[in-house]
């Protein structure tokens, strides 16, 4: 792959479906082309069972380890509660300007939340989740505009407060870092 692209890496046995509406967001959002490829990893040995959770860092560290050519953004999802040292959880993480980010939809759910299920609600946060690392990844910082998806999310209703598009800044901000590595 020569040119830019946006890559998703299935290692939460996500419907397909369900995955083929991320990538159409995506897409949509970035203007650029997003395939999808089912993965798998073995998640014991980053699960600290001190936390009961699975440790971001050495995940993303691994996911990184099996990189795709740099103008390629590449976006594992998973289904595991993540977290890192600093924080009691993450909906994701992804380093500023990096190829590589996590996102999992285990702390989405509404049930955790005293709330009914809802499927839809579900999907939406994830692709708002998905979308925010990958700003990151085309070297976008957090965001104070309140309905930007850049904006920091600690709790789900941050999300939920947010749409899933860039603000104008940070859509101008993602234009100018495409169009520069076009060019590289």
């Amino acid at each position: 792959m020569s040119e830019q692209a946006i890559v998703i890496n299935n290692h939460g046995n996500f419907e397909k479906n369900f995955l083929e509406k991320i990538a159409s967001r995506l897409a949509q959002e970035f203007h650029l082309p997003v395939s999808i490829e089912d993965c798998h990893i073995d998640l014991s040995e980053f699960y600290n069972p001190m936390r009961r959770q699975y440790d971001g860092n050495r995940i993303l560290k691994e996911l990184d380890l099996h990189s795709l050519p740099p103008q390629v953004k590449k976006i594992g999802l998973f289904r595991v509660d993540l977290c890192i040292p600093i924080l009691t959880y993450i909906f994701g993480q992804a380093p500023l300007n990096g190829n590589t980010g996590i996102a999992s939809l285990y702390r989405l759910h509404n049930e955790p939340y005293g709330m009914n299920k809802d499927e839809d609600m579900l999907l939406d946060r994830f692709k708002k989740v998905i979308t925010h690392e990958l700003g990151h990844m085309f070297g976008l910082l957090h965001c104070h505009v309140p309905h930007c998806v850049m904006r920091s999310s600690t709790y789900v209703e941050d999300l939920d407060q947010k749409s899933h598009n860039l603000c104008k800044k940070c859509h101008a901000e993602i234009r100018s870092s495409i169009s520069g590595q076009h060019l590289t």
